[in-house]
């Protein structure tokens, strides 16, 4: 059981891994074009390019301003879900340690107790009348 769980996480990990990747992958290139257009030499062209330029500029922006807003939503919700999840943690410790008190329990009776070591008292031997 422990070495699925194991291979679940890894797994897990590995995709989100990749996800990551194809994301920062996507960024960096992005980031690279808005460079590209803002270090463009516009103080030489005529003026229907540099408008043009400004329309570019402006759909980059508005692009970006709703990346962002996306993203703040994201982490809005991202940060409510991992406080209820340490919430939840925090919740269930008691029920968590009551197992493990559990199992210690019973792995100390199972490797220590011998019920042919238990004398009975003799006034349960003694015949009923």
């Amino acid at each position: 059981m422990m070495q699925f769980f194991n291979q679940l996480l890894q797994f897990l990990q590995q995709g989100i891994s990749a996800i990551f990747r194809f994301v920062q992958m996507i960024w960096a290139w992005s980031v690279g074009q808005i460079t590209q257009v803002v270090q463009s030499p516009w103080q030489g062209w005529p003026i229907w390019k540099q408008a043009l330029l400004m329309l570019v500029i402006a759909g980059v922006a508005w692009a970006l301003y709703k990346a962002a807003k996306e993203l703040w939503k994201a982490g809005e919700g991202v940060l409510g879900a991992f406080a209820s999840l340490l919430g939840v943690f925090v919740k269930t410790l008691p029920r968590v340690v009551l197992a493990g008190l559990i199992a210690m329990g019973g792995a100390w009776l199972l490797n220590n107790f011998n019920p042919g070591s238990v004398r009975i008292p003799t006034a349960f031997n003694a015949p009923w009348r």
